[in-house]
């Protein structure tokens, strides 16, 4: 087996992302650089001869520069996958696990499966944004915005929002979402859309987006119709990055009122006067 890995800057990531599914629409392994915070690595698997061809160590994607790597690894490399997913407990009052693993008693317990290319809510980013999520008044509508597994719409169905929406690009995504939505006996409505190409970004009362900094202010300079959220939840940024894009919605009458950090990332919670 094969892993091809590319390495972007991680302000350029959506626009290689969006090539890659293309390439390999079963779908894409996303890991951070430990060593370089502004850099993502998308990686693909296959036997040889089944990947898609890019080329040199240091290509081209979207016009993008990125360096490519490309290693064997074992053949139970899709046993071995399952040790990278860790189960997380939000508040104390929530579990997201893989299902392989145990439920934990007294917690609302979360199943999600992450497929091959999709994150099981460990993610420092997702973790801030399910804390926010804990902690609001749960009614209304719920959207959630670059949906990946389902993590976030699922989370707030398990709540009591609704009717609750996920949209994400990638269709491997949206199909995710809703096994993941079945698996935990939850009704959310999932489906296809481009953020960074939409005309308008829908809304809701309350909208929650766990993506990278360069959509996020693609979606403030787009604008919600018919009307802004009244609650904004908002994940995917480095600390630095977080200033910025609170900033960019003040125009949409959105405040911030609430602001967390973990590791290098931050989550800001945005309302509507």
């Amino acid at each position: 087996m094969i892993r091809l890995a590319v390495r972007v800057p991680r302000d350029s990531c959506e626009l290689v992302l969006a090539e890659l599914i293309d390439l390999a629409p079963s779908g894409i392994e996303e890991r951070d650089v430990p060593e370089n915070a502004d850099l993502v690595e998308y990686a693909v698997y296959g036997s040889a001869g089944e990947l898609p061809d890019l080329g040199a160590a240091a290509a081209h994607v979207a016009g993008i520069p990125v360096d490519v790597f490309t290693e064997e690894i074992a053949d139970d490399w899709h046993e071995r996958w399952r040790d990278f997913h860790k189960p997380i407990t939000i508040g104390g009052r929530l579990h997201v696990r893989p299902p392989w693993l145990e439920a934990q008693e007294g917690v609302t317990d979360l199943v999600i499966d992450p497929g091959m290319a999709f994150g099981t809510g460990a993610h420092e980013t997702t973790q801030l944004c399910l804390e926010f999520l804990l902690d609001a008044r749960a009614e209304g509508a719920m959207l959630d915005l670059g949906c990946g597994s389902g993590v976030l719409a699922i989370a707030a169905a398990q709540r009591g929002f609704g009717p609750c929406v996920a949209l994400d690009f990638d269709p491997a995504s949206v199909e995710a979402t809703e096994l993941n939505a079945v698996a935990n006996g939850v009704e959310v409505k999932a489906g296809k859309f481009d953020l960074m190409r939409a005309e308008a970004i829908p809304s809701a009362p309350t909208v929650a987006a766990n993506i990278l900094r360069p959509v996020l202010l693609q979606i403030a300079e787009t604008g919600f119709t018919p009307e802004p959220p009244r609650t904004l939840i908002l994940s995917g940024l480095l600390r630095h990055e977080a200033d910025e894009v609170a900033a960019a919605y003040e125009r949409h009458g959105l405040r911030e009122t609430g602001r967390r950090e973990l590791g290098d990332w931050a989550a800001l919670l945005l309302e509507r006067a």
